[in-house]
């Protein structure tokens, strides 16, 4: 039997999550595919490895769709200030909340945690949800869009978002081109116990060989995201806790003391990928599907949220009898979000390709830049406020 919805989102991830969080009381029909089985709770004391800087803007977007309160406040660190260092001792540049008239520059939330909130938020609201489930066919026509399930089941819909990954067979299925350009680094993570506190401060070293950022969580614990060359990030996998711990200290200069490992090191592949259009008609495109970028800067996630908050956003204000599916419509959801995604695209790519080089009149460009903007209180203002958002 054909379940008719106005929108079917495929890909359970935060993004996808939060995209139906914040179309709850829209008074669309909505269903949920995701082919993963959910993870259990976390009910231990264990860090995730994996962590995320969010800025207050999408804490802001998570605390109206009901999931920012049930994350555990002790689980969550505040940033209130940055520490950025360049390959030459001078070369520095800080960032601080006070300065800028904030609380806070960002929040470091653990994924696990963050993804059991949403699931939990979602209960709340009329939602469909198929999980685990995978989808065998995905038929875009004229006035609707035809799913059918690895089960059999049969969906329809006005509109389907793919929310499912960089990997995205949504995306791929639609025919959408996507340009990848493999960065050949590792983002290598872990957290530790640390000697020394943080006071709130997230460090980030840019170096040749590639970024290194401790990020604060809660106590005298810090996250590290290692942004480096795939042999060496492999190296590092490899390492005993405490020769990974000798090593990050190392290169930290020691800025929190000595360090413990406490989560098994991770690594994963760094990319850039950009795609030629986020939407076509009866189909938008969200988070890692739309686009992926660099991690120095940490705003992979925040990108996918303020995809979600303006998807939302448009089909809201679509009117009463509004096709949610529309090109027209869904065209303004990709002129709202074209210009961000890109200026972080070519930001962090453009970093990235700054500091991974030996050049020696780049080095000297590069770590001048860092003290010369550090010497603007002005632009670092601007800066700091269109992070946050």
């Amino acid at each position: 039997m054909l379940q008719p919805f106005d929108v079917i989102i495929i890909g359970g991830g935060l993004v996808g999550l939060s995209l139906a969080r914040a179309l709850a009381g829209s008074g669309l029909r909505l269903a949920l595919i995701e082919p993963q089985r959910p993870a259990p709770p976390p009910v231990d004391a264990a860090w995730d490895s994996r962590v995320y800087a969010l800025s207050p803007g999408s804490a802001a977007f998570l605390a109206d769709g009901g999931a920012w309160e049930l994350l555990p406040p002790e689980r969550i660190a505040r940033v209130e200030a940055m520490r950025i260092f360049g390959d030459d001792p001078g070369a520095r540049l800080d960032f601080s909340a006070y300065d800028a008239g904030l609380r806070e520059l960002a929040f470091i939330v653990e994924n696990r945690r963050l993804l059991h909130a949403l699931r939990e938020a979602a209960r709340e609201q009329d939602l469909r949800v198929h999980c685990p489930a995978g989808w065998t066919m995905l038929n875009i026509h004229e006035d609707h869009v035809a799913v059918r399930l690895e089960d059999g089941a049969e969906l329809a819909a006005r509109l389907v978002v793919g929310a499912d990954g960089a990997e995205s067979r949504v995306r791929a299925h639609a025919g959408i081109a996507v340009r990848a350009s493999n960065y050949r680094q590792l983002g290598v993570v872990a957290n530790f116990d640390c000697e020394k506190p943080h006071h709130g401060v997230a460090f980030q070293w840019f170096m040749r060989e590639g970024v290194l950022a401790l990020l604060p969580l809660p106590g005298n614990r810090a996250s590290m995201v290692w942004s480096i060359a795939e042999e060496r990030g492999r190296r590092l996998l490899d390492l005993p806790d405490a020769a990974l711990a000798a090593e990050v200290e190392s290169a930290s200069g020691g800025a929190l003391g000595a360090l413990k490992v406490i989560t098994p090191a991770a690594g994963f592949a760094l990319r850039l990928q950009r795609v030629t259009q986020f939407t076509k008609p009866r189909l938008a495109l969200v988070g890692d599907a739309a686009h992926n970028v660099h991690p120095l800067a940490g705003q992979g996630v925040n990108l996918g949220f303020r995809d979600a908050r303006a998807l939302a956003g448009v089909l809201k204000a679509r009117g009463p009898q509004g096709d949610c599916g529309d090109y027209a419509l869904l065209r303004r959801y990709e002129r709202a979000r074209k210009e961000d995604v890109l200026a972080m695209q070519v930001a962090t790519d453009g970093l990235q390709k700054l500091f991974n080089n030996d050049g020696v009149l780049l080095a000297r460009a590069r770590n001048l830049g860092l003290t010369l903007v550090d010497r603007q209180p002005w632009l670092k203002s601007f800066l700091v406020h269109r992070a946050v958002a």
